[in-house]
C-alpha cells in the first residue's frame, strides 16, 4: 500500500520503495498481473475524489512501468471515497485513506 499527502497524488520516497518492492515481486512471479486501486478520504466532493484516485492509481503505474512491469500487465482503478481504510464523517481528511492498495495475482 502507497499513501498519499491530502489532496496530492505525487510519490513520496517511502512509496517509491514500496513501489520498488512490487516491482521486483512482479518480476518474481513471472506472468502476473498488477491492479493499483487509488482512494481518497472524504474531504471534497465524489467526483473530485474519484479523479483524485485516479491521478493516484496512474503515479503508481508510471512509477512501475519505470521499474520494469510491462503496462500492459498493469489495471487501474479508481474507487473516490467509496471503499475507506478508516470510516470518517464526510468530510475528514484522515490520512489512511489516502491511498494506492497495489495487489500482485
Amino acid at each position: 500500500m502507497v499513501f498519499f499527502d491530502w489532496d496530492r497524488a505525487n510519490l513520496s520516497q517511502q512509496a517509491l520503495n514500496t513501489i520498488k518492492q512490487a516491482s521486483d515481486a512482479y518480476k518474481a512471479k513471472g506472468n502476473a498481473r498488477i491492479t493499483a486501486t487509488g482512494h481518497t478520504d472524504t474531504s471534497g466532493s465524489a467526483s473530485y475524489n474519484m479523479a483524485l484516485s485516479l491521478r493516484r492509481a496512474n503515479a503508481v503505474k508510471d512509477a512501475l512501468v519505470r521499474n520494469g512491469v510491462p503496462a500492459a500487465a498493469i489495471s487501474v482503478v479508481g474507487k473516490g471515497q467509496t471503499d475507506l481504510l478508516v470510516k470518517t464523517a464526510d468530510g475528514v481528511r484522515e490520512p489512511q485513506n489516502r491511498r494506492v492498495e497495489i495487489v500482485i495475482q
